[in-house]
């Protein structure tokens, strides 16, 4: 294999857009495919021990505070996330003992040799199969390396659900749920009720679930979940609390009282995040692994999760984040209204055709003052001309764009000083952005 960017089309090429469309989340085949592919490289996820975090929106935050944590207290981390930003070796990371040197980005990514090592190992295995998928791939390989890096722990965050997740074959000590909303409908139900009940299926016999604050209707399944698990059952507002304390907070857990924290992280919705994994670092403590007061401190002050909130530039204000479902816009919205303090809000726009557009536009249309729609290059973005019809009442300050490159000529053209630019919609639009803006 020619390197890596041969070794990152080949699993590209396993995700065939147009098919997922046609026949989607096919419950048939379940986690069939990737057990077949485990047991034929030796089943490497039953060595590790794993936090496995499921949820409609702040999973990627959540498996970051709970990996740099537990990193801060003297353990080594496996990392894995999706989707990525710019580098799909973002998605594998390790986070070993904590270095004095400034904190990168995407510290611990797996590195280009040992990828393309591994896809060279799995590609034989994944040929037998026939039908293997780009994730499901992935997976494997994040298995493959942190059993061969020989982490303490797996933060692993879904893909889409739960129950029948690719990540789900992995048999977790500590079981996360973050903040469930409409999402994937097509895939995971209609109602509240049947996507918690696709994301419960996380929940292992005997383990612990640790709960963000939900509905009455997604709560009452993932109760009824632990209940019949057998599952240890904490959460954000019950068993674990927290409180604002001007420009820190506090979280009372089940072990231990943590006051005057700091988190980098912005939004108050990351304070529900914050607290989900101090109560899944906590839950560990029933398998004899102790975290101090000190590690949950420095660890949830250096986590870093770039395209969430983030600043970008101040002048002019441009701010990033990926908001792919209309619970997500709604708290982007309260955020930056909270935060930032501007003159006219330019939304730069794009997302993919399987996203709830009509939800999140809904929130953010009358929010912005002008908008810039565009696309990443993906097969999955949909058309800017397409999304113009969300935004009817803001002819005359609406922009069609081809690409984020044109879109951020156009946004910087349009702004005025005391503007504020927010890039949001599908994460490949603010990954492709934000490395033009770095290249600027």
């Amino acid at each position: 294999m020619d390197g890596y960017p041969a070794a990152v089309k080949y699993l590209e090429s396993l995700l065939n857009y147009e098919r997922l469309i046609r026949y989607p989340y096919k419950r048939s085949v379940g986690l069939k495919r990737i057990k077949n592919l485990l047991q034929s490289i030796g089943n490497p996820h039953r060595e590790l021990k794993v936090i496995h975090v499921a949820g409609s929106k702040g999973k990627g935050s959540t498996c970051a505070f709970i990996a740099y944590i537990l990193r801060q207290a003297g353990f080594s981390v496996g990392l894995y996330t999706s989707p990525h930003l710019s580098d799909l070796r973002e998605r594998i990371r390790v986070l070993g003992p904590v270095q004095s040197s400034p904190r990168e980005q995407f510290e611990g990514m797996i590195s280009r040799k040992e990828f393309v090592k591994l896809v060279e190992f799995l590609k034989p295995e994944i040929k037998k199969s026939g039908t293997l998928s780009f994730f499901e791939a992935c997976t494997a390989l994040a298995f493959l390396y942190f059993n061969k890096k020989n982490v303490d722990f797996a933060v692993l965050e879904t893909g889409l659900g739960g129950r029948l997740d690719a990540t789900n074959v992995a048999n977790s000590l500590v079981s996360v749920i973050t903040p469930i909303s409409y999402e994937h409908t097509m895939y995971l139900g209609k109602t509240l009720a049947r996507i918690a009940g696709e994301k419960a299926g996380i929940i292992k016999r005997g383990s612990v679930i640790v709960c963000s604050p939900q509905s009455k209707e997604a709560g009452r399944v993932i109760e009824a979940r632990a209940g019949k698990m057998k599952a240890g059952l904490l959460r954000v507002g019950r068993e674990i609390r927290y409180s604002a304390e001007g420009k820190s907070f506090s979280i009372k857990g089940v072990n231990n009282n943590y006051s005057s924290l700091s988190i980098r992280l912005l939004g108050d919705h990351q304070l529900v995040n914050a607290s989900l994994a101090v109560g899944a670092v906590e839950a560990l403590s029933r398998y004899g692994y102790k975290v101090g007061i000190d590690s949950v401190r420095r660890g949830l002050y250096n986590t870093v999760w770039p395209g969430r909130m983030e600043v970008l530039c101040r002048k002019p204000l441009i701010v990033i984040d990926g908001a792919q479902n209309a619970a997500s816009a709604a708290v982007l919205k309260s955020a930056v209204r909270n935060i930032f303090r501007y003159r006219e809000l330019i939304l730069v726009f794009g997302v993919s055709q399987d996203k709830d557009i009509g939800g999140i536009s809904a929130h953010l249309s009358r929010f912005a003052h002008k908008v810039v729609l565009t696309k990443a290059d993906n097969p999955r973005a949909a058309a800017p001309e397409y999304l113009r019809g969300y935004f009817p009442q803001k002819e005359g300050n609406l922009f069609v764009t081809g690409g984020t490159r044109e879109a951020m000529s156009k946004a910087a053209q349009i702004a005025r000083k005391g503007d504020l630019i927010l890039v949001t919609g599908s994460l490949f639009v603010v990954g492709e952005f934000r490395d033009a803006y770095r290249r600027y």
